[in-house]
Protein backbone atom coordinates (compact mmCIF):
# COMPACT_ATOMS: atom_id res chain seq x y z
CA UNK A 1 0.00 0.00 0.00
CA UNK A 2 1.14 3.15 -0.50
CA UNK A 3 2.13 5.78 1.87
CA UNK A 4 2.93 8.92 2.58
CA UNK A 5 6.17 10.47 3.65
CA UNK A 6 7.91 14.00 4.76
CA UNK A 7 11.54 13.97 5.05
CA UNK A 8 12.61 16.94 6.55
CA UNK A 9 16.66 17.76 6.13
CA UNK A 10 18.51 16.01 3.42
CA UNK A 11 21.78 15.31 4.40
CA UNK A 12 23.23 11.48 3.72
CA UNK A 13 20.68 10.22 5.71
CA UNK A 14 17.53 11.81 4.32
CA UNK A 15 19.06 11.39 0.88
CA UNK A 16 19.60 7.67 1.55
CA UNK A 17 15.45 7.80 3.27
CA UNK A 18 14.10 9.50 0.31
CA UNK A 19 15.69 7.70 -2.35
CA UNK A 20 14.83 4.12 -0.80
CA UNK A 21 11.15 5.55 -0.34
CA UNK A 22 11.08 6.42 -4.13
CA UNK A 23 12.44 3.19 -4.95
CA UNK A 24 9.58 1.66 -2.99
CA UNK A 25 6.81 3.73 -4.98
CA UNK A 26 6.22 6.02 -2.20
CA UNK A 27 4.99 9.40 -2.14
CA UNK A 28 7.36 11.84 -0.53
CA UNK A 29 7.87 15.34 0.05
CA UNK A 30 11.70 16.02 0.22
CA UNK A 31 12.58 19.30 2.37
CA UNK A 32 15.70 21.13 3.16
CA UNK A 33 16.42 24.89 4.10
CA UNK A 34 19.37 24.80 1.34
CA UNK A 35 18.59 25.12 -2.30
CA UNK A 36 21.61 22.74 -3.28
CA UNK A 37 20.44 19.18 -1.62
CA UNK A 38 16.95 19.83 -2.62
CA UNK A 39 18.03 20.14 -5.99
CA UNK A 40 19.56 16.82 -6.15
CA UNK A 41 16.31 15.41 -5.52
CA UNK A 42 14.24 17.46 -7.56
CA UNK A 43 13.86 14.87 -10.27
CA UNK A 44 14.03 11.92 -7.43
CA UNK A 45 11.43 12.88 -5.05
CA UNK A 46 7.59 13.67 -5.66
CA UNK A 47 7.64 16.83 -4.50
CA UNK A 48 10.66 18.94 -3.02
CA UNK A 49 10.54 22.54 -1.27
CA UNK A 50 13.34 24.74 0.16
CA UNK A 51 12.09 26.08 3.26
CA UNK A 52 12.69 26.44 7.48
CA UNK A 53 10.86 23.68 9.12
CA UNK A 54 11.42 25.56 12.50
CA UNK A 55 8.90 27.81 10.88
CA UNK A 56 5.57 27.14 11.86
CA UNK A 57 3.52 28.49 9.37
CA UNK A 58 5.74 26.39 6.93
CA UNK A 59 4.34 23.59 8.38
CA UNK A 60 0.70 25.02 8.35
CA UNK A 61 1.06 25.43 4.61
CA UNK A 62 2.26 21.49 4.37
CA UNK A 63 -0.61 20.57 5.79
CA UNK A 64 1.65 18.01 7.96
CA UNK A 65 -1.26 16.53 9.27
CA UNK A 66 -1.96 14.87 6.02
CA UNK A 67 1.08 12.63 5.96
CA UNK A 68 1.41 8.91 7.08
CA UNK A 69 4.99 9.28 8.82
CA UNK A 70 7.34 12.73 9.28
CA UNK A 71 11.09 11.79 9.09
CA UNK A 72 13.43 14.27 10.91
CA UNK A 73 16.91 13.51 8.93
CA UNK A 74 18.50 17.02 10.86
CA UNK A 75 21.75 15.79 12.72
CA UNK A 76 24.04 18.57 12.75
CA UNK A 77 21.61 20.71 14.33
CA UNK A 78 20.27 20.13 17.33
CA UNK A 79 17.58 22.82 17.88
CA UNK A 80 16.52 22.43 14.54
CA UNK A 81 15.25 19.20 14.98
CA UNK A 82 14.12 19.25 18.47
CA UNK A 83 12.14 22.30 17.20
CA UNK A 84 10.68 20.48 13.55
CA UNK A 85 9.91 17.64 15.37
CA UNK A 86 7.93 19.76 18.40
CA UNK A 87 6.05 21.47 16.10
CA UNK A 88 5.54 18.78 13.57
CA UNK A 89 3.73 16.77 16.48
CA UNK A 90 1.63 20.14 17.50
CA UNK A 91 0.82 20.32 14.04
CA UNK A 92 -0.57 17.08 13.65
CA UNK A 93 1.75 14.39 12.49
CA UNK A 94 0.40 11.47 12.65
CA UNK A 95 4.31 9.88 13.65
CA UNK A 96 7.41 10.85 13.55
CA UNK A 97 10.51 9.52 13.46
CA UNK A 98 13.77 11.28 14.45
CA UNK A 99 17.46 11.38 13.84
CA UNK A 100 20.03 11.29 16.29
CA UNK A 101 23.35 11.58 16.99
CA UNK A 102 24.11 10.58 20.51
CA UNK A 103 21.48 9.15 23.59
CA UNK A 104 21.13 12.53 24.91
CA UNK A 105 19.30 13.41 21.72
CA UNK A 106 17.44 10.97 21.36
CA UNK A 107 15.94 11.24 24.50
CA UNK A 108 15.23 15.02 24.03
CA UNK A 109 13.51 14.03 20.67
CA UNK A 110 11.47 11.92 22.18
CA UNK A 111 10.13 14.21 25.02
CA UNK A 112 9.34 16.82 22.90
CA UNK A 113 7.40 14.29 20.97
CA UNK A 114 9.39 12.10 18.87
CA UNK A 115 7.73 8.59 18.50
CA UNK A 116 10.70 6.84 17.04
CA UNK A 117 13.89 8.01 17.52
CA UNK A 118 17.06 6.41 15.14
CA UNK A 119 20.55 6.23 15.73
CA UNK A 120 21.69 5.61 12.06
CA UNK A 121 25.52 5.57 12.55
CA UNK A 122 25.36 3.62 16.09
CA UNK A 123 23.17 1.00 14.46
CA UNK A 124 25.34 1.24 10.70
CA UNK A 125 28.48 0.08 13.25
CA UNK A 126 26.72 -2.11 15.06
CA UNK A 127 25.49 -3.97 11.81
CA UNK A 128 28.68 -4.01 10.13
CA UNK A 129 29.73 -6.20 13.43
CA UNK A 130 26.82 -8.27 13.15
CA UNK A 131 27.38 -8.86 9.51
CA UNK A 132 30.63 -9.72 10.13
CA UNK A 133 29.72 -12.37 12.88
CA UNK A 134 26.71 -13.69 10.88
CA UNK A 135 27.25 -16.19 8.13
CA UNK A 136 24.09 -15.36 6.56
CA UNK A 137 22.45 -12.79 7.09
CA UNK A 138 22.59 -9.76 4.54
CA UNK A 139 21.01 -6.96 6.06
CA UNK A 140 18.22 -5.87 8.45
CA UNK A 141 17.00 -3.44 10.07
CA UNK A 142 16.23 -3.19 13.69
CA UNK A 143 12.66 -1.87 14.69
CA UNK A 144 13.13 -2.16 18.40
CA UNK A 145 15.52 -3.53 21.17
CA UNK A 146 13.59 -6.66 20.77
CA UNK A 147 12.18 -7.03 16.93
CA UNK A 148 13.97 -6.77 13.60
CA UNK A 149 13.62 -7.28 9.88
CA UNK A 150 16.34 -9.44 8.11
CA UNK A 151 17.01 -10.49 5.34
CA UNK A 152 19.23 -14.26 5.46
CA UNK A 153 20.49 -16.39 2.77
CA UNK A 154 19.39 -19.82 2.49
CA UNK A 155 22.52 -21.70 2.07
CA UNK A 156 22.08 -25.21 3.97
CA UNK A 157 21.10 -28.05 1.49
CA UNK A 158 19.01 -29.41 4.47
CA UNK A 159 16.56 -26.07 4.11
CA UNK A 160 16.41 -26.90 0.20
CA UNK A 161 13.39 -28.09 -1.39
CA UNK A 162 11.45 -27.25 1.96
CA UNK A 163 8.15 -25.38 1.75
CA UNK A 164 7.26 -22.81 4.72
CA UNK A 165 5.31 -25.29 6.29
CA UNK A 166 8.44 -27.66 6.63
CA UNK A 167 10.60 -25.06 7.56
CA UNK A 168 7.80 -24.11 10.35
CA UNK A 169 9.75 -20.83 11.47
CA UNK A 170 7.45 -19.25 13.59
CA UNK A 171 7.48 -22.06 15.51
CA UNK A 172 11.42 -22.74 15.59
CA UNK A 173 12.16 -19.31 16.06
CA UNK A 174 9.31 -16.80 16.21
CA UNK A 175 9.97 -15.05 12.75
CA UNK A 176 7.73 -14.70 9.91
CA UNK A 177 8.77 -14.78 6.38
CA UNK A 178 7.37 -11.55 4.59
CA UNK A 179 9.08 -11.78 1.42
CA UNK A 180 11.43 -14.68 -0.81
CA UNK A 181 13.96 -13.38 -3.70
CA UNK A 182 14.55 -16.15 -6.04
CA UNK A 183 16.91 -15.74 -9.39
CA UNK A 184 16.22 -11.92 -8.99
CA UNK A 185 12.25 -12.22 -8.19
CA UNK A 186 11.03 -10.79 -5.23
CA UNK A 187 7.61 -12.84 -4.14
CA UNK A 188 6.21 -10.43 -1.47
CA UNK A 189 3.24 -12.47 -0.90
CA UNK A 190 4.85 -16.01 -0.50
CA UNK A 191 2.30 -19.12 0.32
CA UNK A 192 3.02 -21.62 3.06
CA UNK A 193 3.67 -24.14 -0.05
CA UNK A 194 6.23 -22.50 -1.63
CA UNK A 195 9.63 -24.34 -1.71
CA UNK A 196 12.97 -23.45 -0.75
CA UNK A 197 16.16 -23.43 -3.02
CA UNK A 198 19.98 -22.59 -2.55
CA UNK A 199 20.46 -19.36 -2.38
CA UNK A 200 16.81 -17.76 -1.94
CA UNK A 201 16.94 -15.18 0.15
CA UNK A 202 14.28 -15.20 3.13
CA UNK A 203 12.89 -11.56 4.46
CA UNK A 204 11.91 -12.48 8.11
CA UNK A 205 10.39 -10.36 10.87
CA UNK A 206 10.57 -11.55 14.35
CA UNK A 207 13.10 -11.18 17.91
CA UNK A 208 16.33 -10.75 17.17
CA UNK A 209 17.19 -13.95 19.53
CA UNK A 210 15.52 -15.73 16.39
CA UNK A 211 17.05 -14.62 13.72
CA UNK A 212 20.88 -15.30 15.70
CA UNK A 213 19.18 -18.65 16.29
CA UNK A 214 18.30 -19.21 12.46
CA UNK A 215 21.76 -18.02 11.22
CA UNK A 216 23.43 -20.70 13.67
CA UNK A 217 20.84 -23.01 12.50
CA UNK A 218 22.16 -22.92 8.69
CA UNK A 219 25.31 -24.54 7.62
CA UNK A 220 28.18 -22.38 6.60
Amino acid sequence: MKKSFAVFGLGRFGESVVRTLVAAHQDVLAVDIEEGPVNELMEVATQTLIADTRDEEVLRDLNIDTFDYVIIGIGNNMEASILTTMLSKEQGAKKVIAKAETSDQGRVLERVGADQVVFPERDMGQGIVRKLLSNHILNFIDLSDEYTLAAIEITDPTFVDQNLIDLNLRQRFGLTVIAIKHAGEINVSPKPTDMMALHDVLTVVGPIKGVSALDAALKK
